[in-house]
């Protein structure tokens, strides 16, 4: 295990609805899903058990305190030396972790997405790339208003309600401001083709640069 190469750790961040899963799938599928571990920060939310489902509904999903970031540093870890991880499933609609995980095996990339991965100072030293996808907030807003609705069981009253009291002013005060330590924005997201396959291109040459200054004996 000592031989091989450190994997690249690539974090693709940006406000919720952005497109920045866009970016992640076109990551996986072009680079190669065999390639990558792939670990979004979504899946790390902490536990709401404990609550009954009322309270769960109140708490504030977009700051940095309602995630377990301290195991996905862990967990990066972990996947740079080489040893495999037990990534956690989140429901979104119930906002518990259920007892099921996906064991994510080392792999030359890590790949890590997230709305707050920019926002943490010891996450941040762990990203050999930092991507930013930048799109407009009535963009985002539709995008999430959609997917709330039809994947995560939410009412467009729900949907606006956290919007207004957590959504926006959490991207205005964590969010927004980490776009300063990004090495690439991409305005657009998924509609930016021409930045993806840039974005990708450039990942590839990284990719053949470290395999090519650390050759497996």
């Amino acid at each position: 295990m000592q031989n091989l190469p450190p994997p690249l750790v690539i974090g693709i961040a940006g406000g919720s609805g952005s497109g920045k899963t866009t970016l992640a799938m076109l990551v996986l599928e072009r680079v190669g899903a065999d390639r990558i571990a792939y670990l979004p920060h979504d899946a790390y939310y902490k536990d709401l058990t404990g609550l009954q489902f009322n309270q769960r509904m109140e708490v504030n999903f977009d700051h940095p305190d309602s995630l377990d970031t301290p195991l996905l540093i862990y967990h990066i870890q972990r996947l740079r030396h080489h040893q495999p991880v037990d990534l956690p499933i989140y429901d979104f609609k119930t906002h518990t972790r259920t007892d099921q995980i996906v064991r994510v095996e080392p792999k030359p990339v890590i790949m890590v997405e997230g709305i707050l991965i920019f926002g943490d100072a010891e996450l941040r030293k762990l990203l050999d790339v930092k991507i930013f996808v930048d799109t407009d907030s009535d963009i985002r807003f539709i995008r999430r208003l959609e997917r709330d609705i039809n994947e995560r069981g939410r009412t467009t009253e729900m949907v606006v309600h956290q919007y207004l009291s957590t959504v926006r002013p959490m991207h205005l005060e964590f969010v927004e401001p980490s776009k300063r330590y990004a090495d690439v924005i991409v305005p657009e997201g998924g509609l930016n083709t021409v930045a993806m396959e840039m974005v990708v291109a450039r990942l590839e040459a990284l990719l053949q640069d470290k395999a090519r200054h650390n050759p497996i004996p």
